[in-house]
């Protein structure tokens, strides 16, 4: 006697082709590509781990003023 309920359902690649998919980011490599110091890369990394989203870095990264 089977009682369980099939789980599948049709994944439509089209929705996240149009919608797109969170892109994940190496906290250091984000640190090296957005110029960050080292203390704001330690200050991520305790923060949000080894990795986050690029709308996380984004939100909690900062950086010092650079005037001429």
């Amino acid at each position: 006697m089977y009682l369980g309920v099939e789980m599948s359902e049709r994944i439509d690649l089209d929705q996240f082709e149009k919608v797109g998919l969170r892109k994940v980011w190496s906290v250091s490599e984000f640190a090296k590509r957005y110029r960050l110091d080292r203390e704001e890369e330690s200050r991520l990394l305790k923060l949000l781990g080894p990795f986050a989203s690029e709308q996380e870095l984004l939100m909690n990264a900062s950086r010092a003023p650079r005037y001429r």
